[in-house]
């Protein structure tokens, strides 16, 4: 018990691990673990979580950059509406200049320095590859003085993309998020295209699928405090390709020392093969941290795509080698790209 409160007391940086609460007895739920406290400890990990912390870290960009990849290609292929949906929307927008973030210092090891090197302006700029300098252009667009203060979740990435036919389902359950959420969607200029919902995204999905226009674009990237999370991405997506075998799912997940992490892409891969849909798998690794920095923090993520368009591929194989190298801290950084044949 003195250790857990030890850990407690000392955040860090860490997506699923120790890291700031918003609540104190949700940090000492968590720690203590859902499994033997139960349901109370289920609710507080699913309300601790706050990516205001992490917001635009290395994760943040492997993540938002296949995004943008993955929806500048649907937009262009046909006129049909395309239903876009967030399961874990956050807040949709987060300041990189205020305490949370600064707090934690994950944009400095992720999202700035490739602003600096490849961002307007930047001497890189013009050498940027297709899926890292389309990214970059999406927060320009939130950053018009050209410093980057504003970092656009996958909610405004996915609205800065969508077009006048499209609609936007975003999934929130945390109460301050899913209020912050609303306050943010309601100040775009395509507002009535979105709809936000305080509801779990895993099952708030089932309604969405199929969608009338037959094409969909799905996010699911839970915060994985409960190990239960793992299960449920899996379960979730194994419903949505019952109701909607030809939708685009775009799963993130962290590439940790736990079991369930490990045993996630082999799950999906099998569950897309059984269904004879395509996939694509892409890893991103900055490697250990400094020592003497005191921060280490989460090291890799990943990230799974079910039908994923065939520029996806090509695109993250000339930007993950530029993203890597920019972002690699030490030991162990490196990226990896499969998919089906």
């Amino acid at each position: 018990r003195l250790a857990t409160m030890r850990c407690i007391s000392r955040p860090l940086p860490v997506r699923v691990a120790c890291r700031k609460r918003l609540w104190v007895v949700g940090r000492i739920l968590l720690q203590a673990g859902a499994e033997t406290l139960g349901p109370a400890a289920t609710i507080a990990s699913m309300f601790s979580y706050r990516h205001s912390f992490h917001a635009g870290n290395h994760a943040d960009v492997l993540k938002h950059s296949a995004l943008v990849v993955v929806l500048r290609y649907l937009a262009a292929a046909k006129d049909t509406p395309l239903l876009l949906a967030d399961t874990h929307a956050g807040t949709g927008l987060y300041r990189l200049d205020r305490a949370d973030a600064q707090t934690s210092g994950e944009a400095l090891e992720g999202v700035l320095p490739l602003w600096q090197q490849y961002g307007p302006g930047a001497e890189g700029q013009a050498s940027a590859p297709e899926a890292l300098a389309a990214y970059l252009h999406v927060l320009a667009e939130r950053n018009a003085s050209g410093e980057l203060r504003k970092y656009p979740g996958s909610p405004f990435i996915a609205a800065a993309l969508m077009r006048p036919q499209d609609q936007l389902r975003l999934f929130e359950l945390h109460p301050t998020d899913s209020r912050l959420l609303d306050k943010n969607v309601a100040g775009l200029s395509n507002a009535t295209q979105i709809e936000v919902v305080r509801n779990n995204g895993f099952t708030g999905l089932k309604a969405l699928l199929p969608p009338a226009s037959r094409r969909a674009l799905v996010l699911i990237d839970p915060s994985y405090e409960l190990k239960t999370d793992y299960a449920q991405v899996v379960a979730c997506l194994q419903d949505a390709m019952q109701r909607f075998a030809t939708g685009c799912y775009i799963v993130w997940y962290p590439v940790i020392p736990r079991q369930e992490a490990h045993q996630l892409p082999r799950r999906l891969k099998a569950l897309a093969q059984q269904a004879g849909r395509s996939w694509l798998h892409a890893t991103l690794s900055i490697g250990r941290g400094a020592q003497e920095s005191g921060r280490d923090g989460l090291r890799a993520s990943g990230i799974f795509v079910i039908n994923p368009p065939f520029v996806l591929q090509e695109r993250l194989k000339e930007a993950l080698p530029v993203i890597c190298r920019t972002l690699q801290r030490g030991a162990g950084h490196g990226w990896q790209l499969e998919g089906s044949p």
